[in-house]
């Protein structure tokens, strides 16, 4: 039976792919967090959809630079074999101060087809 409830799982088991974006992410590596993407993926975050690897290249660029803030990973989720969740906690100088993000991955062939980030 299959309800489609995330399951919590820890970070370590999260795809190679996933982390691989994460830690790119984290320090700025616009190139190597780009390259897990597929040609069409979609990113979702702050409201906006950045498709296409050009779109969220400039995604990328820009929120490495629009706050300075410290990032932890503070769980995650697997729904089914394509989709895991990754909660971040962040804190830093962008409004609010502190916020804690879920990272909505869907995979395809060990890429990341679709990202959306929310509260």
């Amino acid at each position: 039976m299959h309800d489609n409830q995330p399951r919590t799982i820890t970070p370590d088991a999260l795809p190679e792919v996933i982390t691989r974006y994460l830690t790119a992410h984290h320090s700025h590596d616009t190139a190597t967090a780009i390259a897990v993407f597929t040609d069409d993926a979609t990113v979702i975050d702050d409201g906006n959809t950045y498709q296409g690897t050009a779109a969220i290249e400039r995604w990328l660029d820009r929120t490495a630079t629009e706050f300075t803030y410290t990032i932890h990973l503070a769980g995650a989720q697997q729904t089914d074999p394509a989709h895991y969740i990754a909660t971040h906690h962040l804190e830093g100088n962008f409004p609010g101060g502190t916020v804690d993000l879920r990272y909505q991955f869907t995979l395809n062939n060990d890429f990341i087809e679709h990202l959306a980030i929310e509260p």
